[in-house]
C-alpha cells in the first residue's frame, strides 16, 4: 500500500457527528457523546475507505483570527456569542458539544492520531501548509468548500466533500472543481472572493454571483486580471464593471481573508499511523468504557489496526 496522508478538517467533522447522531446514548454522568461516538465512526469509516498511513487531525486554535478579523470585520461575526478582549472570541456552539471537545482529543490521542493547531490560525491553514509541503498525496477530509483551492491532480492533493453527508461522499479533484464552478482549483479563492459566503460573514461583490465570477475568471485568468480589465473599461459590460469598481476596498483586502495559509511553522509528522499495540488498545478500551463510546471506538480500533 502507497504512502498516503488524510488531513482532517475535525471541527468540521465533529459538528457533523453533533448535529447527526441522535443524542441517545450518554456517558455515566449524564455527559452527550453523540460527537465523540459519531466522530469515532467518522473516522473508522474514512480509514476504512481510503486506507490512509498517515493522519492528522486538523484543529482551529483560533477558529476567528483577529488578522483576518481586522481585514474584514464582518468575518465570521454572526457566530460570536462572546467577545474576549485577551483572547479568541467565543464562537457559538451547543454545551453538549462544547462538553465533548475534551473527550474528543484524548480519544484522538489515545488512538495514536496527532492533534495539529497553530495559534492564531483556523484548521484550513493547517490544512494548507501540510498539504502544500507534503511530499505523498493528500487527501483533506472538510464540509468547507473554501479547500477546494487546495485540490491538485499534479500533486494527488483531493478534497473528500462532506457535505452531503458520509453516505454521500464526494472526491472533488481538478476537473470535479472545473465542473461544479466552472473554474480550476487555483482559481477558487478568487472565485470565493467574487461571489461571497453568508457562512463566513464575506460580502463578496454585490451582484456578482457564481456565473458572472466564473465568466469573468475564464476571460482574466485571476482577480488581478479582472480589476485590470475593469480599470480599462474592457472585457466585461458596463454593468459589471461599475460592480467591479465598486468593490474595490473590499476586493483589497479579502483574498487574505479567503486563501488559506500555506507556510505556517509546521513540519508534516513523518510517524505513521500504526496499529494499536495491546497498552494502547487496552488504554481506548478504558477510555470508551468511562464515557460509553461503545461499538464506535471498537470500530476505529479495527480500522487502524487493519
Amino acid at each position: 500500500m502507497s504512502d498516503k496522508l488524510m488531513l482532517l478538517d475535525t471541527a468540521s467533522l465533529y459538528f457533523r457527528a453533533f448535529f447527526g447522531v441522535p443524542d441517545k446514548v450518554k456517558a455515566a454522568d449524564g455527559t452527550s457523546v453523540n460527537a465523540a461516538r459519531g466522530l469515532l465512526d467518522i473516522i473508522a469509516k474514512l480509514v476504512t475507505l481510503y486506507e490512509p498511513t498517515h493522519i492528522v487531525a486538523c484543529w482551529d486554535d483560533d477558529w476567528r483570527p483577529q488578522w483576518r478579523v481586522d481585514l474584514i470585520p464582518s468575518y465570521k461575526a454572526h457566530r460570536v456569542v462572546e467577545v474576549v478582549e485577551s483572547g479568541p472570541d467565543v464562537e457559538e456552539v451547543p454545551d453538549p458539544l462544547e462538553a465533548q471537545i475534551p473527550l474528543i482529543r484524548e480519544a484522538l490521542t489515545t488512538l495514536g492520531i496527532p492533534i495539529v493547531g497553530v495559534t492564531a490560525h483556523e484548521a484550513d491553514d493547517v490544512i494548507g501548509t501540510l498539504a502544500t509541503r507534503s511530499s505523498i498525496p493528500v487527501d483533506i477530509v472538510t464540509g468547507d468548500r473554501d479547500l477546494f483551492q487546495l485540490v491538485d491532480d499534479s500533486r494527488g492533493i483531493r478534497v473528500i466533500y462532506t457535505a452531503r453527508g458520509m453516505s454521500n461522499l464526494e472526491i472533488l479533484t481538478d476537473e470535479s472543481v472545473v465542473a461544479k464552478y466552472g473554474v480550476l482549483p487555483t482559481q477558487y479563492a478568487d472565485f470565493a472572493t467574487m461571489r461571497g459566503d453568508a457562512s463566513d460573514g464575506l460580502p463578496g461583490v454585490a451582484g456578482v454571483g457564481e456565473k458572472t465570477a466564473a465568466t469573468l475568471l475564464k476571460a482574466h485568468g485571476d482577480l488581478a486580471g479582472i480589476r485590470a480589465a475593469a480599470a480599462a473599461g474592457e472585457g466585461m459590460s458596463s454593468g459589471v464593471q461599475a460592480k467591479v469598481l465598486a468593490a474595490s476596498e473590499y476586493l483589497d483586502v479579502a483574498p487574505t481573508v479567503v486563501e488559506v495559509a500555506r507556510n505556517l511553522n509546521i513540519e508534516v509528522p513523518a510517524e505513521p499511523v500504526r496499529a494499536l499495540d495491546a497498552a494502547r488498545t487496552a488504554a481506548a478500551e478504558a477510555l470508551a468504557e468511562q464515557w460509553n463510546l461503545g461499538g464506535s471506538m471498537q470500530r476505529a480500533i479495527a480500522a487502524l489496526n487493519r
